[in-house]
C-alpha cells in the first residue's frame, strides 16, 4: 500500500508541475524581448536562409519558438 501512496503523490506532484508550466506559458513577453528576438531571427534568416519560407513567416516562427522555450505565449504577428 505504501508504494501506491508514493505513486499517487508523485502523480499529484507531476500534475502540479505541468499546471505551473502551462500557466507560465500564458505570460506575454516584454516588447524589448520580442524586438531582440526579432532581430536575432532576422540575422539567422540572412545567414542561414529561410528554408523555403517567406522571411516574415520564418522570423515569426523563430521568434515564437524562442518565446515558447522561455515560457512566454506565442505571437500571432510581429506587427
Amino acid at each position: 500500500m505504501k508504494g501506491l501512496r508514493f505513486i499517487g503523490l508523485g502523480l499529484v506532484g507531476l500534475s502540479a508541475m505541468a499546471f505551473s508550466v502551462i500557466a507560465a506559458a500564458s505570460d506575454e513577453a516584454p516588447a524589448e524581448l520580442v524586438a531582440e528576438l526579432t532581430q536575432f531571427c532576422k540575422e539567422i534568416a540572412e545567414e542561414e536562409g529561410t528554408k523555403g519560407k517567406s522571411e516574415d513567416v520564418f522570423v515569426l516562427e523563430c521568434v515564437n519558438d524562442e518565446l515558447e522555450a522561455e515560457g512566454y505565449q506565442k505571437l500571432k504577428s510581429l506587427n
